[in-house]
C-alpha cells in the first residue's frame, strides 16, 4: 500500500528541522509516489496496447537508491510477464540525480505534455505517447495543484 505524499506535513517537517534528503527525508516520499504513479501509467499503457489478453498482477517491491534517499518501490507486474518498465527497469536499483530532478520538475512545475515528452525523450531516447503522460498527470494533478498553491503562500 502506497502512502501518499502530504505536502502540508512535509512543510511542517521542514520547519521542525527535518532533512530534505536522506532515508527519512521530506522529498523521498514524493519521489516514491511519483515513480510509482509513472510505473502504473506505463503498465496501463502497455496493457492497452497488448494484442493478447493480459492484466495487472500485483506488484513486486525493491529498494531503490536515489539522490534524496533510499525507499521501497512497488513495481507493477502483468500476468504474462511482458511488461518492461522504462522509468525503473527490471533489476535497476538506483535512480540517477537527473531522473530525480526530471521527475520533480515534470510533476511539480506543471509542465506541458510537450515539455514532459521532451524530458522523457532526453532521458530515454524514446517518444512517449500523450496518453501515458496524461495518465500520470491525471493521477497526480490535484495533489500537484494543491502543492503549488500552498508553496506560493
Amino acid at each position: 500500500m502506497t502512502t501518499h505524499f502530504d505536502f502540508q506535513e512535509a512543510v511542517k517537517a521542514l520547519q521542525a528541522g527535518k532533512k530534505l534528503n536522506g532515508k527519512y527525508g521530506v522529498l523521498t516520499g514524493l519521489i516514491k509516489q511519483l515513480s510509482e504513479a509513472a510505473l502504473q501509467a506505463e503498465l496501463e499503457q502497455h496493457l492497452a496496447n497488448e494484442q493478447q489478453p493480459n492484466r495487472k498482477n500485483g506488484t513486486s517491491t525493491k529498494t531503490v537508491k536515489s539522490s534524496v534517499g533510499s525507499f521501497e518501490l512497488d513495481t507493477p507486474r502483468d500476468r504474462s510477464g511482458s511488461f518492461e518498465p522504462q522509468l525503473v527497469k527490471k533489476n535497476q536499483t538506483s535512480l540517477t540525480d537527473e531522473i530525480d530532478q526530471k521527475i520533480l520538475s515534470m510533476f511539480s512545475m506543471g509542465m506541458s505534455y510537450r515539455d514532459i515528452n521532451k524530458h522523457i525523450e532526453d532521458m530515454y531516447g524514446m517518444n512517449v505517447a500523450t496518453g501515458m503522460i496524461s495518465a500520470v498527470t491525471d493521477k497526480l494533478y490535484s495533489r500537484v495543484k494543491s502543492m503549488a498553491a500552498t508553496a506560493s503562500r
